[in-house]
């Protein structure tokens, strides 16, 4: 297992969810420390503006970008070839993108429910076993997967939010286990709440009343305090450091050292971290990104 820092300047990164939020912010922080960089997102004018950005500052860089649905599972196996095909020299992979859906088990349609687990969880599967071969063609590569605070805690209303975020978290302790013996290594990210618009943006299940889901999209937005930036620098130094696992902001430490110690408890105490033991049940996540 490679224990030397790791070494930005040596190859591609490929980092999902781009366009704004955190991954806006470890995207300007990698080329600072001299990554070329595949940039992935669905929004596409946002994505291209954040390249722009990149490359101004970093004239000497390669950025391309990729405007693609995580959704859709043949799109996200096209983007892999093509990330294989015209950059052989991959490092870093972040699979950052996520989207967010509100609404207790029995109101969403599988259809919903299906729709985050292929974006949160299939999609970063999907590109990881794509872009696997290239990344561990030499040692010293890392994979960043981006859980959540709902990956150590389940609120009421996030079945498929906590879902795909646990399933992620498991995905990443057993890749570690596995890649370690290529001298790659792998980074699970808990962030808690970041200051990013995916809860203002979240999916809200058909079937919930408009201002069931309004009151709990008012209620986590008094949660998103952590600032995205410092999320993002957080997050790169725990890739140069190759740390198995990040816990961002109070508002994860403590609930997962509450949910170990009483697993039972974790979401009593993220009740009272929102200052309300029911507000949280109309509620959506944290803006992990």
């Amino acid at each position: 297992m490679s224990r030397s820092p790791f070494r930005f300047a040596e190859g591609t990164a490929v980092l999902t969810g781009a366009a704004g939020g955190m991954g806006e912010h470890v995207a300007r922080l990698l080329a600072e420390r001299g990554s070329d960089l595949v940039l992935v997102d669905r929004d596409g004018p946002k994505l291209d503006a954040v390249a722009a950005g990149v490359r101004d500052r970093h004239p000497g860089l390669s950025v391309t970008t990729e405007t693609v649905d995580l959704a859709d599972p043949d799109a996200v196996d096209a983007l892999g070839a093509r990330i294989v095909a015209g950059h052989p020299e991959l490092r870093l992979l972040v699979n950052n993108a996520g989207v967010a859906l509100a609404g207790d088990f029995a109101r969403l349609t599988l259809d919903e429910f299906d729709w985050v687990m292929d974006v949160n969880f299939r999609a970063p599967v999907r590109l990881t076993h794509a872009l696997l071969p290239a990344l561990t063609a030499r040692p010293g590569a890392h994979v960043v997967n981006v859980s959540s605070l709902f990956g150590l805690i389940t609120p009421p209303n996030q079945s498929a939010y906590c879902a795909s975020k646990f399933a992620l978290r498991g995905f990443s302790e057993v890749l570690r286990a596995e890649l370690a013996q290529l001298g790659a290594t792998v980074t699970t990210v808990h962030p808690g709440g970041i200051r990013t618009g995916i809860a203002a943006a979240a999916r809200v299940g058909v079937n919930i009343p408009d201002d069931e889901a309004a009151a709990g999209k008012k209620d986590f937005q008094k949660l998103l305090t952590f600032p995205a930036d410092k999320a993002a620098g957080l997050i790169v130094d725990a890739i140069e450091r190759r740390r198995p696992r990040l816990l961002i902001g109070a508002s994860a430490v403590i609930p997962d050292i509450v949910s170990r110690i009483a697993p039972a408890n974790g979401f009593t105490l993220f009740s009272k971290l929102l200052g309300a033991s029911g507000k949280a049940r109309r509620g959506t996540p944290e803006g992990a990104r």
